[in-house]
């Protein structure tokens, strides 16, 4: 009796090797990461080096001590985790701290699932709910931009649009008010605003996913429902009371709403595989994300949404089945 052993997904039927596709993840980010070194400086190049670093060695070491198996550091997965957890944190965030971010990264929310094509959940952000949770304060420390800076003491932090508008619409204020506080749209679709890492240039983050949509890294469905209705939602709360609710192009280009939908979301391993799947996916995503931070107490919803949907995919993933080969359909 021969044993069929099937590995775990993604499950792509192409030239394409994993090792090239997730080294094309790694080049899209490119110039999301030249921006972000540029407002802020030797301490996000410190970050991320840490945080890359990091991940590399903890994957090795589990692989090797611990599961006792072949050793996959090189495939550029445990690569692309210590990238996008360096860039959904401060600039600010102590070192040790990204360390401990990148060990629950892999070690839990990767390697106890068994590794790359087993994990249910996305591991940098469940790095990033981590962090958040144990250490808020350094988490929610977010430096200002200050053009390429080597300085790594006194650095001058300050709260980021979206905590601008959410702290003072809790009390009561002006939304539309508020938003003339912050800089302007076309300043912080560049990326010259306070936040986390990576997630400051919608721009760039958009340069990066057309690439991976022309390489055929990335498919279109989560991207557009998820920031398609994200949108909707936010144009209906702005337009029922504009005066509590902030517009959606401000939602736009602020926070982790690109990097999440074009780089979290779309996650092969934690995405539906069929296309209504991903559409639905998107939706949800979009869904709880304007949720979370319209009404909800964090400033941001990105990591709490995706994480949600990841845990539904499962069930997604069995509600859109696509069509079996040589399937009879019934007319009628």
């Amino acid at each position: 009796m021969s044993i069929l052993t099937i590995s775990g997904s993604p499950h792509v039927q192409a030239h394409e090797s994993v090792d090239k596709i997730m080294y094309g993840v790694v080049f899209s980010l490119i110039p999301a990461a030249l921006v972000s070194f540029y407002f802020f400086g030797l301490p996000a190049i410190l970050v991320t080096i840490t945080a890359v670093a990091s991940c590399l060695l903890f994957e090795f070491i589990i692989q090797k001590y611990l599961l006792k198996g072949p050793v996959t550091v090189n495939d550029g997965s445990a690569m692309i985790t210590g990238i996008l957890l360096a860039f959904i944190v401060p600039a600010s965030l102590p070192l040790w701290m990204v360390v401990i971010g990148s060990l629950v990264s892999i070690g839990m929310g990767k390697m106890t699932f068994g590794g790359l094509g087993k994990n249910i959940f996305n591991p940098a952000l469940v790095g990033r709910v981590f962090l958040m949770i144990s250490f808020p304060v350094d988490m929610n420390m977010y430096p200002e931009p200050t053009r390429f800076s080597t300085k790594l003491t006194d650095v001058v932090t300050g709260p980021t649009p979206l905590a601008i508008v959410k702290e003072g619409a809790a009390q009561g204020e002006n939304v539309s008010e508020l938003v003339t506080q912050v800089p302007e749209y076309t300043s912080m679709l560049m990326g010259n605003m306070g936040g986390s890492i990576g997630e400051i240039s919608a721009l760039a983050i958009l340069l990066g996913g057309l690439y991976m949509l022309f390489k055929k890294i990335i498919r279109w469905e989560i991207p557009v429902a998820y920031i398609g209705s994200f949108a909707i939602l936010a144009a209906i709360l702005w337009k029922v009371d504009p005066q509590s609710y902030a517009n959606p192009m401000f939602h736009l280009v602020t926070g982790g709403l690109m990097l999440g939908a074009i780089y979290m979301a779309t996650d092969m391993v934690t995405s539906p595989m069929s296309s209504m799947g991903m559409i639905v996916y998107g939706i949800g995503c979009g869904f709880l994300t304007i949720i979370i931070r319209t009404f909800g107490a964090y400033p941001e919803g990105v990591a709490f949404a995706i994480l949600i949907m990841n845990a539904f995919v499962p069930l997604i993933n069995k509600g859109f089945k696509p069509k079996r080969f040589g399937e009879e359909i019934k007319n009628g």
